[in-house]
């Protein structure tokens, strides 16, 4: 025989990859709330980008964005550009000091007093992140995919963005802002209701309740 297994490999416990923190993601044992919002954050000819739901949990809540785009006007190439930038890691440039460049899609939050949180700068390596909580609020970006639709070559493409914010916000109004130049989106604020958020983070449950 020419071409035989390989051999077995030892196992290293330690090579599994540690857990990521709640201040990071959403937690994997507890059935997050749904509250519906469908509100539209910004629109351009090209660009939609819209904010359906938010699912809340005890620690924070997930705002379920999503972009969609189609190739419209744009060339070919303009398009796949424009497509790519949704995803933060395929963006160079942003490094401080310098202005950041208009391919980023940037989000954030704004609290009444002023108090705020941005996407602009966060980094993806799940064997880098800092493991002591930081100071909050923090808006942190989860990776997804495209999300398929039907239609054709016309109809474009919907990328949802999970965005992460904890921990809960203040149960009165506060803004998500979002600015995207490359998009033809100018710094805009939509008003969210932080008490209907609470509310339904009130109601979230574990998915395994502990037995007497």
């Amino acid at each position: 025989m020419f071409f035989e297994p390989p051999p077995a490999l030892e196992e290293d416990a330690s090579a599994a990859p540690p857990g990521l923190p709640i201040w990071y993601a959403p937690p994997a044992d507890q059935a997050g709330t749904m509250t519906l919002t469908g509100l539209e954050l910004a629109r351009t000819p090209n660009v939609v980008v819209t904010l359906p739901s938010i699912t809340a949990y005890r620690a924070g809540c997930l705002l379920n964005v999503e972009v969609a785009m189609r190739r419209h006007t744009l060339s070919a190439d303009d398009y796949r550009a424009l497509q790519m930038s949704v995803f933060p890691v395929m963006v160079p440039g942003v490094t401080s000091g310098r202005p950041l460049p208009d391919t980023l899609l940037r989000f954030g939050v704004r609290f009444a007093d002023g108090t705020k949180a941005t996407t602009v700068g966060q980094r993806f390596e799940r064997l880098n992140i800092p493991r002591e909580e930081p100071p909050g609020p923090r808006l942190s970006w989860l990776l997804g995919g495209m999300s398929m639709r039907s239609g054709g070559e016309d109809a474009g493409i919907v990328t949802p963005v999970g965005l992460w914010l904890w921990p809960l916000p203040p149960r009165e109004p506060f803004e998500l802002a979002l600015e995207w130049p490359a998009g033809g989106m100018e710094l805009g604020f939509t008003s969210l209701d932080g008490s209907a958020i609470g509310s339904a983070a009130d109601r979230s449950a574990p998915h395994w309740p502990q037995q007497p």
